[in-house]
């Protein structure tokens, strides 16, 4: 086999790279491997060599790459754990690239956790796949002319946002395939579930790598032309005649452990205006609705809705609340798991409406357990929403923040995705491509995790469709922002 690769490898003191380094070899196809590392290296041998750097992730190390290449193709390997190449992986990765003329090639993989080996497939990257957690597995084949004049154009540097920039400047002008192909094993030490680690974006430890994140996205969304400037449709709240000024509504499916809970916190509300309730009961069968018949028994406030429809999901539920004629003039969501903070919840986004000239309402809420003790990470309040970048920088993350509240008029017109998963991340982008959205970073409410949380625990089957329509939903807003931007010119 030709030898047409120079790999880069990240060395961490204390962990095993000699079996990474064999595993290459073994390929037949790779001329010189590069060791990455602020650590010294004893290894001796021509097609070896050390590059000491303490951050692979930054500007600086891709530029160094690029810098000490010959080869017609760059591989790197993104973990410091041992890898271990399926036969002839990387043979089938050039042959991938060759074919398709793609500037970066991943496939799927092994994942070794636990001491049990699973497939762990990934999807297609499209153009909507801007976040920056997009999981490519840990091997990335690249042309090494596509490398370097992505690298060429690279005018910002970043210390932790580097490969994202890398790959978002590739797929400018170039493929980027996925080969569903098993190609290698990587061992995986996080083990924590999906419910667990959804929420690592909006650590506060990770701020510094997120303000970084979202500089590479926006200097993408610009030079693609679907950066869109913070001017927003003002909105005249006072055309509009709705007998209630807010409706609090709750789709609910079986959550006869919680639904007492989340009405109760509704009903206490201390407000100087009409609100009701409209629970959307979606043919429970654990005793939910009976639970909520006796609540609307007592207090009128309470619209029980079971839909005529039985091919509903969320999204269907909202549809029903929004366009029923008691729906007030704000829309405002609550999970059937969770309860308001306090009384005086719908007050303060109702305010927020007029204060922020707004369409669309976001708090923020605090993590708790079953019995509603705090969790980490604690408070979610998604502080890297800017007034003058936020609706740019939603289509780099893969959720907007809760609770929720709409403008009717506006989700009238606009109407949600009959879907149970994103939703509202669909409406929200819808949304903030015209209008403003406003933010309340006080908990509003307690987001409440246990096992029965319909995220807490997802097979990577179900985390690969919730992430494919997620990026099929960029896909489609970022057509709509290029006509938009395109129509001003």
């Amino acid at each position: 086999m030709k030898k047409q690769i120079t790999c880069f490898i990240p060395v961490q003191s204390g962990i095993e790279f000699e079996s990474t380094i064999k595993t290459l070899r073994e390929s037949g196809v790779v001329e010189k491997i590069i060791l990455v590392g602020d650590i010294p290296f004893t290894i001796e041998s021509p097609d070896i060599s050390n590059i000491r750097l303490d951050n692979f992730n930054s500007t600086k190390a891709l530029r160094i790459c690029a810098n000490n290449v010959t080869t017609e193709y760059i591989l790197l390997y993104t973990k410091t754990l041992p890898l271990d190449l399926g036969q002839n992986a990387l043979f089938r990765m050039i042959q991938a690239s060759e074919n398709s003329e793609a500037g970066l090639v991943y496939s799927d993989y092994y994942e070794q956790k636990d001491g049990v080996l699973k497939p762990h497939p990934v999807i297609d990257y499209q153009d909507g796949s801007l976040r920056d957690d997009f999981d490519f597995g840990s091997l990335l084949l690249y042309r090494t002319g596509a490398f370097i004049k992505a690298v060429q154009r690279m005018y910002q540097e970043f210390d932790y946002a580097g490969l994202y920039d890398l790959r978002l400047k590739v797929s400018q002008n170039n493929k980027l395939f996925h080969l569903p192909e098993l190609l290698y094993t990587e061992l995986e030490l996080d083990t924590r579930k999906s419910g667990e680690k959804m929420f690592d974006y909006v650590d506060p430890r990770n701020r510094l790598k997120q303000i970084d994140m979202e500089a590479a996205c926006t200097t993408y969304l610009i030079d693609t032309n679907a950066w869109l400037a913070p001017k927003f449709r003002e909105i005249a709240f006072s055309n509009d005649s709705f007998y209630n000024e807010a409706s609090v509504i709750i789709p609910v499916r079986n959550r006869a452990k919680t639904i007492s809970d989340a009405i109760k916190s509704v009903l206490s509300q201390d407000a100087d205006f009409k609100f009701n309730l409209i629970i959307i009961d979606n043919y429970s069968t654990d005793g939910t609705t009976e639970i909520i018949k006796s609540f609307a028994d007592s207090d009128n406030r309470i619209i029980h809705l079971i839909p005529d429809r039985k091919d509903l999901g969320i999204g269907g539920c909202w549809n029903e609340a929004i366009n029923h004629p008691a729906c007030g003039k704000y829309a405002i969501q609550l999970d059937s798991d969770d309860l308001y903070i306090d009384d005086t919840v719908i007050k303060r986004i109702v305010a927020s409406f007029y204060e922020q000239n707004c369409a669309m309402v976001v708090g923020s809420y605090q993590m708790v357990n079953f019995k509603l003790e705090e969790i980490p990470p604690g408070l979610i309040d998604h502080k890297e929403w800017t007034p003058e970048n936020g609706r740019n920088n939603a289509l780099r993350i893969n959720g907007l923040g809760a609770p929720r509240a709409f403008y009717t008029p506006v989700i009238r017109e606009i109407q949600v995705p009959n879907v149970s998963y994103g939703e509202d991340y669909a409406l929200g982008l819808a949304i903030s491509r015209h209008y403003q959205i406003g933010r309340i970073y006080e908990p509003l409410y307690l987001c409440r995790r246990w096992d029965e949380n319909s995220d807490s625990s997802l097979d990577i089957v179900k985390m690969n469709t919730h992430n494919f329509y997620k990026d099929k939903i960029r896909t489609l807003e970022l057509c709509a922002r290029r006509q938009k931007v395109m129509n001003r010119l």
